[in-house]
């Protein structure tokens, strides 16, 4: 099992690796081994995850996610398997804590206070006589 909250938790078996060759680092070695990992969670199909977190991974994945429901992270950062495998895992806990997150609930609009409102339109005037004294012209005797 990979915790991946206090509360979720999802089971090996529910992720599938596969290893395909990479572009990018690798100098002569990119043509030869199948260093990048493309990782599968089935999204719709998990039991181990709740109704909530499902919706709103299904609504951060994007364009990762495939028709069936399966979300498919590819990582090819690293030149070696290893670390490509440890990173689309990070990356899909990270999607998985990112929607296990509940929402912020909305912004109720308020008001400024009377008091706040006076002192906003005394600074104005203030500010205002200030710049109307530097327009004039200077008076010659």
């Amino acid at each position: 099992m990979i915790q991946v909250t206090s509360s979720i938790a999802i089971d090996e078996r529910e992720i599938e690796e596969s290893f395909v060759r990479a572009s990018g680092p690798g100098g002569q070695n990119v043509n030869k081994v199948a260093s990048a990992v493309q990782l599968r969670f089935d999204v719709r199909g998990s039991p181990s995850l709740p109704e909530s977190v499902r919706e709103r991974l299904i609504r951060l994945a994007g364009r990762r996610l495939t028709q069936e429901g399966v979300l498919v992270i590819t990582a090819q950062r690293f030149r070696t398997q290893e670390r490509n495998r440890e990173d689309a895992l990070a990356r899909l806990l990270a999607l998985i804590r990112e929607a296990a997150a509940p929402p912020a609930p909305p912004r109720k609009p308020t008001k400024p206070t009377p008091g706040a409102q006076r002192r906003r339109l005394a600074a104005k005037a203030r500010r205002s006589t200030i710049k109307a004294l530097r327009g004039g012209r200077p008076e010659f005797e």
